[in-house]
């Protein structure tokens, strides 16, 4: 009775584990981000509140991502100065250069093919949110009913910050940095290395009974 309990606690330990790390819940949708210096930091405001500065750069990216902290960033060239070379600045306008990055095919919806990834410079009235620089470069753009941004350029053609289950060897946590992570975890082969030495032991004790 020992051995056969030890046999299914390790059973249950392994079936655990192994759904933890099979799966994760993440969601599908356009992250906004702002570019400080040369890095990508996840935007406080949504484009629709948030006001640039003539000279910005900001960037959009479609992915499946668990949560902000482990979202994809944006691809490609974040330089004002290359973004914006080919739109002169004007009087009562500000500059916004705006990097757009659909993500991958692996990202993308089913039936679905993210276009390339492109840099644009809006030229807008200096009051103007992100959201409408967004729009004078990178129409038609599709909103939810909650004003959740949904689609820049037609794309993706459905769908809108809808959750997907997904291994974690595609989301963009894993996609960082994967040398930590090719095999069960130190806590996991201790908890099965602990209950193999239990189930070892249950059954000594029962072979040993059972010569006495």
């Amino acid at each position: 009775m020992i051995g056969r309990a030890v046999l299914l606690l390790l059973a249950s330990l392994l079936l655990i584990a192994g759904a933890g790390q099979a799966q994760a819940a993440g969601y599908r949708y356009w992250s906004f981000w702002d570019r400080e210096g040369d890095r990508w930091v996840y935007a406080t405001q949504g484009p629709s509140m948030a006001r640039p500065s003539d000279g910005d750069v900001q960037g959009f990216r479609f992915a499946v991502s668990e949560d902000s902290a482990e979202a994809a960033r944006p691809r490609g060239t974040a330089d004002f100065r290359t973004i914006c070379a080919k739109t002169p600045a004007q009087d009562g306008k500000k500059r916004v250069a705006l990097v757009i990055d659909p993500g991958t095919k692996a990202d993308a919806p089913q039936g679905e093919t993210p276009p390339p990834a492109r840099t644009a410079c809006a030229r807008v009235s200096p009051d103007a949110t992100t959201a409408e620089a967004l729009a004078t470069v990178a129409k038609p753009l599709r909103y939810d009913t909650n004003a959740l941004l949904c689609a820049i350029a037609g794309y993706p053609e459905k769908g809108c910050g809808e959750q997907v289950a997904s291994s974690r060897e595609s989301t963009p946590a894993a996609r960082k940095d994967t040398s930590d992570d090719s095999g069960p975890s130190l806590g996991l082969l201790a908890g099965i290395a602990v209950v193999t030495a239990l189930g070892a032991a249950a059954i000594w004790q029962v072979r040993r009974r059972d010569q006495a």
